[in-house]
């Protein structure tokens, strides 16, 4: 009689690769199992084979974003630290710790939005990855943070890693400006030094530029922040200048000292800055906006404060910028101030802002009339607009119109001597 067959726990598993008909390789894991007879003898193997392709392409995936970092390809903290480790032994001396700042990230994402954000990483971490040597690594360790380990370099060779990273820096943009990156280094060289001391050094190193980098960088960037939103809508280039021109009339006409008016008209100036995260159809739509449409418009407000909060020498004009809207009753926004909680100068924007609103034309209707303007800034007293500078305003424009009125009288009588004069001229001919 045929014994019965057994069959045994398979031989270990192996992955090799295939070549398919199509000419692809992927992936395969065979296993062979003996199978045998109840007597103890081998009968015959059974084998299995299964593709694998995909779960070994998310195994390598787990183990790369294990060590790397998503968005930029580079190293991770976790990896920069444990390779840190490693070096920090006696043979690697001299072990030298390069550590990058970004510049105007957080800038960058209030104005252009957080895809432009990420560019900006990617681009930093691209010259990194073409500027720094084989052996050295290059990790994103923070938000805005890289640091690069280089082992056996000197200061010397260190700083000029820092120049060619500097200069690869200045020829490469995102939303057209050049990135710019704060460094600071250090270098280890006795065996008993602690290496998270070398690494606080570098750091320290680094921010001590960053200041001194930061504020020329932001200035920049909110200048072509302000070349951008003229450049997408030439209307807001002269709605700004006028109301720039309007809120230094009425801070003079208020008696403002002159560095308050400076103020008062840079502020004006850039009253709507944060615009610029606006889509243009919805800033040139002709039809009454949607609730959403409205809801978008309203948060420039708040993104003027942003990104003027984030340069100290604007960081008094951003209070003025972010409360423009605010009404005197405290029915505006974003915050529903009322009454004089509503920062002087933004009361003051606010009504030159609307004056120039209503006066000019726009995509969804004709402009009013000078006279009406008027009339209704007067209107709105006590309710959208402070009193007290409704009635400066108000003093302010018709001192205007009867200025204007005499210059005409006078330019009809030089008009009127003149023709006379011709006259007399042709007549003694």
């Amino acid at each position: 009689m045929e014994s019965s067959l057994d069959a045994q726990e398979p031989i270990p598993r192996v992955q090799y690769r295939v070549k398919h008909a199509d000419g692809t390789w992927r992936w395969h894991e065979g296993s062979i199992t003996p199978v045998f007879a109840d007597d103890g003898s081998l009968r015959y193997f059974v084998g299995v084979s299964r593709d694998i392709t995909e779960q070994k392409q998310a195994e390598d995936d787990i183990e790369y974003l294990s060590f790397h970092d998503a968005l930029t390809g580079l190293y991770n903290r976790r990896f920069y630290e444990e390779e840190l480790r490693r070096l920090d032994v006696e043979r690697n001396l001299r072990v030298t710790l390069l550590m990058i700042d970004v510049n105007g990230l957080k800038l960058t994402n209030d104005a252009f939005g957080h895809a432009a954000g990420d560019e900006l990483l990617k681009a930093v971490a691209k010259v990194l990855q073409a500027t720094c040597r084989a052996d050295d690594i290059a990790a994103r360790i923070g938000g805005d943070e890289f640091a690069v380990l280089l082992s056996k370099t000197d200061e010397e060779e260190t700083l000029r890693l820092t120049l060619r990273i500097r200069e690869a820096m200045s020829s490469e943009t995102v939303a057209g400006l050049p990135l710019s990156v704060s460094s600071g280094w250090a270098t280890k060289t006795d065996p008993l030094t602690d290496i998270d001391d070398v690494f606080k050094e570098a750091e320290d190193h680094m921010y001590r530029e960053k200041v001194s980098d930061r504020r020329e960088y932001r200035h920049q960037t909110i200048e072509l922040i302000v070349q951008t939103l003229y450049a997408k809508s030439p209307e807001e280039r002269e709605h700004s200048e006028r109301v720039s021109q309007l809120c230094r009339d009425i801070g003079s006409a208020m008696g403002l000292s002159q560095s308050e008016i400076d103020q008062l008209t840079m502020a004006g100036e850039l009253h709507d800055v944060g615009k610029i995260v606006i889509d243009n159809d919805i800033l040139d739509k002709k039809d009454p906006l949607l609730d959403s449409e409205w809801e978008q418009i309203k948060r420039h407000s708040n993104m003027g404060y942003s990104i003027l909060s984030a340069v100290n020498d604007y960081g008094p004009l951003a209070e003025s910028v972010l409360a423009h809207h605010e009404r005197w009753d405290g029915s505006g926004y974003p915050h529903g101030l009322q009454g004089e909680k509503i920062p002087i100068q933004a009361r003051i924007i606010g009504i030159a802002d609307a004056y120039d609103a209503m006066v000019s034309d726009r995509p969804y209707r004709k402009g009013k009339r000078h006279e009406d303007a008027v009339m209704e800034i007067r209107r709105c007293a006590g309710s959208q607009f402070d009193p007290a500078v409704v009635e400066v305003f108000v003093e302010m424009m018709q001192g205007k119109e009867a200025a204007a009125s005499e210059l005409s009288e006078l330019t009809d009588q030089n008009t009127e001597v003149s023709l006379e004069l011709q006259k007399n001229s042709r007549e003694q001919k």
